[in-house]
């Protein structure tokens, strides 16, 4: 069969790698950094978990239930709905039938109007009725979120109070002008599944790929970065770490930045968004009451979300320690301690009756480049796997939108175009 070079081992190239692999075909994964993952990686210091940003994982996507073997992950799952805080304010609000428990709290939630709790329970119900392809469709109005939940219904109170945060830690977009598209998506995604991460942390989903990519016959070097790859006729050359290989096709699963300069495809999206993600440990003492949903930010974005990481995954702390997350859209110019002082200050507002003043940093990720923009329309400008010149495929988000389903759906695509191609 086929020499095939995968260049970078996140979620796309590992998927696409497996896929080759198990056609028959004679792979080898290139990664510049010393572990695989790309941008879904684990650190694991001193008993503690801490996830490349703050991730988590939807187990109605479709690509996820065909590509892992989610009961091997351990997966800890996330109490259905959110927290809307603001100071001396706490509020829950949560899908009744999905969390019956919180169903009293919801329904005396002040913050969020009953006509929206029934708008919103509607909206879920009418997207489990629909199939999710179709909602991905680039044809059809392009709309931004926030323009469609206003002809929805939903109030301004809502949107700002909870549309906004919520979607704005999905997005990294709290003025909700992204793709309605990718709203309408997730939120089905969330009605039909879990939210969850596994006990040993994000990166062990392409820990897990990885295995199954060697499995099936792959062979995946890291610490070696791709400088070039040359599209062909009959194949692709690719330099690496100052050697040459030749194979018969090549699969750019880089970051879209790397993958536009090594494949001169223009347009692969480039235009960033960021955040910032710091790690805090709390003693038991100051145990926060969270019922494991993530605290919303009503007020304002600074941080955006809080999740209680420890209280879903006891596996991410050691015994008797709280490990919480904040996360900060967009570029901060505040030090990691300025950040966590403010984290701080904010949790006091929100739990006066708790002393958070030993609230400590553990760890802080600066993320340049979270996703890519996504405004309405934007997958009809996006490259597919088969744009690059001669025996040269593409494999990543890019190819689809910014989300696991998406780079892993790209991988499985980039490995069928590969194979139609070679025969």
């Amino acid at each position: 069969m086929s020499d095939i070079v995968v260049a970078g081992a996140g979620l796309a190239g590992l998927v696409a790698a497996r896929h080759l692999a198990a056609a028959g075909h004679d792979v080898t994964v290139f990664e510049r950094e010393s572990t695989v993952g790309g941008r879904v990686r684990t650190d694991h210091e001193d008993g503690y978990t801490f996830d490349r940003g703050f991730q988590v994982l939807f187990t109605a996507y479709p690509a996820v239930r065909r590509e892992l073997d989610l009961d091997a992950l351990s997966l800890r799952r996330f109490s259905p709905g959110a927290t809307i805080a603001r100071p001396n304010s706490r509020a829950v609000l949560a899908d009744p039938f999905g969390d019956p428990r919180s169903a009293v709290e919801t329904l005396l939630n002040r913050e969020v109007r009953t006509a929206d709790k029934l708008r919103l329970f509607t909206l879920q119900r009418e997207l489990r009725r629909t199939d999710a392809a179709s909602i991905l469709d680039p044809s059809g109005p392009d709309q931004t979120i926030e323009d469609f939940l206003a002809d929805y219904g939903f109030s301004t109170a809502f949107v700002e109070r909870f549309a906004a945060p919520f979607y704005g830690g999905i997005t990294l977009d709290r003025s909700l002008s992204t793709d309605a598209r990718v709203f309408r998506y997730t939120f089905k995604m969330l009605a039909e599944g879990d939210t969850v991460v596994p006990a040993g942390g994000m990166g062990a989903i392409t820990e897990q790929l990885a295995e199954t990519a060697r499995a099936a016959g792959a062979t995946i070097e890291t610490d070696a970065p791709v400088a070039d790859v040359t599209g062909e006729a009959d194949g692709a050359t690719v330099t690496v770490d100052g050697e040459t290989v030749e194979a018969d096709a090549a699969v750019v699963a880089t970051d879209p930045g790397s993958a536009r300069d090594l494949t001169g495809v223009e347009t692969v999206p480039t235009e960033p968004k960021g955040c910032v993600t710091q790690y805090y440990t709390l003693p038991s003492y100051a145990k926060l009451d969270t019922g494991r949903k993530l605290l919303l930010n009503a007020v304002d974005a600074r941080p955006n979300q809080i999740a209680p990481l420890s209280a879903v995954a006891e596996t991410y702390a050691p015994a008797g320690e709280q490990l919480l997350s904040a996360t900060y859209l967009g570029e901060e110019t505040a030090g990691d301690e300025e950040l966590a002082a403010r984290t701080r200050e904010v949790l006091a507002q929100w739990y006066p009756e708790r002393n958070v003043s030993d609230l400590e940093l553990r760890h802080t990720d600066r993320i340049e480049f979270a996703q890519f923009a996504q405004p309405p329309g934007f997958r009809s400008s996006l490259p597919d796997v088969t744009d690059p010149e001669g025996q040269v495929f593409l494999a990543g988000d890019f190819t689809r939108w910014c989300a696991i389903q998406g780079a892993m759906e790209s991988g499985r695509e980039a490995a069928d175009a590969v194979g139609e191609r070679l025969g």
